[in-house]
């Protein structure tokens, strides 16, 4: 088993918005385990460690399969003994399509990786925190403005992220005599390869295509750092970080 000061386990850490928030807390002195579906670009994350900050730890997994996320939590606690924080990322999208002509399938993808994925994490997670001593941790759910107002046709993604709230004050509700702490990041327009074709113009509530801002992905893993600092008798519940110039406040 390593020390580590503080253990984070970073989902969907391969890319984007898991990657910039896992190098961060790498910098930070955190011991990160990467979870992912992709091998060789967890290891690119893992390859952009700095040399002062903490450990990276591979896990690859699907957050859909329960045993594989088990798995993948078992083997970061034998290595560091301990889970601080738990940033519940991996995310999808499915074709932007009118609700009558959304597949099931399709319905089905989205709420295994958005909801049954992140309710998978955070009951592994849970277990540890409880059973650690000093036990508690905390959980930092990655939800989405969509889950305060949605985007024309994107019934799965937005549901999904309706329910991520659900969690997050549930959890937040039965972790409080553990010492678990739960918070939800919704997050607007961060330049990643998911936002990629806001750059060229994106579907608005009127029905016309406008370019929309976007912002650094540096913004998301710095507030994600911070609320993961935070002692446990103290909370960020929710937080929005967005594009200045993107249209939400007002969208529709």
């Amino acid at each position: 088993m390593i020390e580590a000061a503080r253990v984070a386990f970073v989902t969907g850490a391969g890319s984007g918005i898991g990657r910039a928030v896992a190098l961060k807390l790498q910098s930070a002195g955190y011991a990160v385990a990467l979870l992912g579906r992709r091998v060789a670009e967890l290891e690119k994350t893992a390859a952009q460690a700095l040399p002062d900050g903490g450990e990276f730890f591979v896990v690859p997994a699907d957050v859909t399969e329960e045993a594989a996320v088990k798995t993948a939590f078992d083997k970061t606690r034998a290595r560091f003994g301990r889970l601080d924080v738990l940033f519940n990322n991996a995310g999808t999208f499915a074709q932007g399509l009118p609700l009558e002509a959304v597949k099931l399938e399709d319905w089905r993808r989205v709420v295994d990786v958005n909801l049954t994925g992140a309710f998978l994490c955070a009951r592994e997670a849970i277990r540890i925190m409880k059973a650690q001593t000093p036990k508690g941790g905390r959980i930092i759910n990655n939800g989405s403005i969509s889950a305060q107002v949605p985007r024309p046709l994107s019934a799965p993604y937005t549901a999904t992220k309706h329910a991520i709230t659900g969690l997050t004050k549930s959890i937040s509700l039965d972790g409080r005599a553990d010492d678990i702490v739960c918070s939800q990041i919704d997050i607007g327009n961060a330049a990643t390869d998911f936002t990629a074709k806001m750059a060229s113009g994106i579907l608005q509530a009127d029905g016309s295509t406008k370019v929309e801002a976007r912002m650094d992905v540096s913004h998301v893993a710095d507030a994600v750092l911070y609320i993961a600092n935070l002692p446990l008798d103290a909370n960020v519940q929710f937080m929005t970080v967005m594009a200045t110039k993107m249209p939400f406040i007002g969208r529709g």
